[in-house]
């Protein structure tokens, strides 16, 4: 455990060195988790605590989810249930299905807690916009969080390679009085490497402005915008793309991964200093008013009326296909699929 001070602000660093397997075992021991979902979290998630001997079960629907499962190793009787038998099963409830499948999928879940269970999420939305989720959980429970910081791909592989993805940890319910040790068990045992505290606010808010902003939504952007205009100027697509995607993923961003952005300044030539050095505040003051626009539509929940309205959608997936296949079939992207094929060992 490490207390951080950073200008005065106190913050605990909760290590995974205090919450060895034997102690997360022993909170855990009378425990059944029940994970509902296997899209990239529940997946992972499950996978971790399966594989360290926790009791863990699926409450999966039948049909594409609960074939890969069986894939996976889970059985059907054993370790696998539908959906509601496994919420009843349950004392420790993983609600990791999408946001807007937590929607339609509440009634049942709420119908099958009993008192002094935990209900965890790994996002706060469902909880933060309950007026518009109608997630109410009742008094008789605890309410728990632990969001990776991360996907559950992530989560996954971290843990296979012997690390673990940071995660954010709050208690929003305690009702047992021992809502925080589940927790912060639980984190450990889905693989986490280190936790710090939030609120179930302070998590989607962050969660969401990052995701639209530098997570996804503004990198894309910045790449495309690059892109182009090196495009537009005469250069080669594969020029374009190698100097906007490829030296970044490749070479710079894992320098800011390894030691943080000064590090990566250090390594590269002066020229590439001077210029980086230079245009960051003009960036920074020409994106802040947008990423400040973007949390307050967050915070306000109009971001959220958009996702629930898309993504419950009779034609959501079939829409969101077609979104994802123009970024895949754009210029930028096709260079960028022929030239990794061209990796070393690839």
């Amino acid at each position: 455990m490490k207390t951080l001070d950073i200008q005065g602000y106190k913050e605990t660093i909760i290590e995974r060195t205090d919450y060895p397997p034997e102690k997360t075992k022993e909170i855990l021991d009378k425990e059944v988790t029940a994970i509902l979902g296997y899209g990239p979290q529940g997946r992972g998630q499950g996978l971790n605590m399966r594989d360290q001997g926790f009791n863990v079960m699926l409450g999966l629907r039948k049909g594409r989810s609960w074939d890969k499962a069986l894939e996976d190793g889970w059985e059907e009787g054993k370790n696998l249930f539908e959906s509601e038998e496994a919420a009843r099963k349950g004392t420790l409830i993983q609600f990791l299905v999408s946001d807007a499948g937590q929607i339609s999928t509440w009634p049942m879940v709420k119908s099958c807690l009993n008192d002094g269970d935990a209900l965890y999420f790994s996002h706060g939305f469902g909880i933060v916009y309950r007026d518009q989720t109608n997630i109410l959980p009742p008094d008789n429970v605890d309410v728990l969080l632990v969001a990776p910081k991360g996907s559950g791909l992530s989560v996954r592989r971290l843990f296979e390679a012997g690390q673990g993805i940071n995660a954010s940890y709050a208690v929003h319910q305690d009702y047992t009085g021992r809502a925080k040790e589940r927790c912060l068990a639980t984190a450990f045992a889905i693989g986490s490497g280190h936790v710090f505290e939030t609120t179930f606010e302070n998590e989607v808010f962050s969660d969401l402005t990052g995701e639209r902003s530098v997570l996804m939504g503004l990198i894309e952007g910045a790449f495309r915008a690059q892109y182009k205009v090196l495009r537009a100027n005469g250069h080669s697509p594969s020029e374009a793309y190698n100097e906007t995607v490829e030296e970044a993923l490749q070479s710079l961003y894992p320098l800011i991964n390894e030691r943080g952005m000064d590090w990566m300044y250090a390594n590269c030539s002066t020229t590439a200093q001077r210029g980086a050095l230079d245009w960051a505040p003009k960036y920074e003051a020409v994106l802040r008013p947008v990423i400040e626009e973007c949390y307050e539509r967050v915070k306000s929940g109009k971001e959220t009326a958009i996702a629930i309205d898309a993504n419950t959608r009779e034609d959501y997936r079939e829409q969101l296909d077609k979104e994802l296949k123009e970024i895949d079939e754009s210029e930028m992207w096709t260079v960028g699929r022929l030239l990794r094929s061209l990796r070393p060992g690839q």
